[in-house]
């Protein structure tokens, strides 16, 4: 049996947590789960709301001496060079964009499940989230763009889960909406020049070499015009976009406004934990005995240090010809 600890992030404005005590009743092994002291402050939640529901308790640095670590925001992990080798890391990982993430796993010999690889009967388990990312980050870019969106024409790259949160928002507003598949990405290039407000919410394949929006576009579009980025890709496909925090979320580049929140669905940080913890927690059994289920096998990017995706190295070679 393996122990499992929970890690409050550190990354910016990061207030989801991964398990509350409301969904510990039917969890099995609950002694072999340790939270951070004051995990579930943000939420509510004390340390002994979490005691009574049968987990442990601990200081950060006993936690970080768990078998399993669970950090909402792997990715952005601060304490990698802090813990033994050959942990198991779980959470939101993108580890082929993460390059110093993926050396730190490399390095220690890690095994890594990426939360956003994780799939039950074809439906992502976190997809809530993904509507929220795209929700969360039109209401937040509009509050410093000086404009309502109704007042606005607005195009959306994209047609998933997280490009139907943004449309939900902007329309609600009364927002004028057009939206861009991915097939219909040369029709956008064409007609990007036309609209206020650009939000990309694309899922990019990072083995592309091409862009979607350059830098010389930008002396094109529509005077004023705001970019918000939600899907935060650096080096991908806008050329002049960069990850952004809560505390300084927007910048200009040649008179465009760019909005790019890496970790929007924060903003929602109640809501969002409540879907994290109901969803993940059925797979805590699988993580305590280590007899994981396909889904979870599926969603292993790195084990025992070794990369899974092949892509991790074609971005590598990209960033670093």
């Amino acid at each position: 049996m393996r122990k499992i600890g929970y890690l409050i992030s550190h990354k910016n404005n990061e207030r989801r947590r991964a398990l509350l005590p409301c969904d510990l009743a039917d969890v099995e092994h609950r002694a072999h789960l340790v939270v951070e002291s004051g995990y579930g402050e943000a939420l509510g939640f004390s340390d002994m709301d979490y005691r009574v529901a049968g987990v442990s308790v601990a200081e950060r640095k006993a936690v970080l001496g768990c078998d399993v670590l669970v950090d909402v925001k792997l990715g952005d992990a601060d304490y990698l060079h802090e813990i033994a080798p050959g942990k198991t890391l779980v959470g939101w990982a993108h580890i082929v964009q993460k390059t110093d993430f993926a050396k730190a796993v490399a390095d220690g010999k890690h095994t890594v499940i990426a939360w956003e690889n994780i799939s039950e009967k074809g439906r992502y388990i976190f997809y809530r989230n993904r509507e929220l990312a795209g929700e969360t980050a039109i209401l937040h870019a509009f509050t410093h763009y000086g404009r309502m969106p109704c007042d606005c024409r607005a195009a959306i790259i994209g047609n998933g889960k997280t490009a139907r949160g943004a449309y939900r928002v902007l329309c609600g507003l009364g927002a004028k909406v057009d939206v861009f598949p991915r097939k219909l990405e040369a029709l956008f290039r064409e007609q990007m020049t036309q609209y206020d407000v650009l939000v990309n919410c694309v899922m990019w394949d990072t083995r592309r070499t091409d862009r979607l929006i350059y830098r010389s576009d930008l002396k094109r579009l529509k005077r004023g015009c705001m970019i918000v980025d939600v899907s935060c890709d650096p080096n991908l496909e806008i050329e002049t976009s960069r990850p952004t925090t809560f505390d300084d979320p927007v910048y200009t580049v040649d008179g465009v406004l760019h909005y790019a929140v890496d970790n929007t669905p924060a903003m929602a940080y109640k809501t969002v934990s409540e879907i994290i913890s109901r969803a993940f927690a059925p797979y805590i059994g699988d993580l305590v005995t280590g007899r994981c289920r396909p889904s979870l096998e599926a969603a292993v990017a790195a084990r025992g240090g070794v990369l899974c995706d092949p892509a991790v190295f074609a971005f590598r070679s990209r960033q670093n010809p």
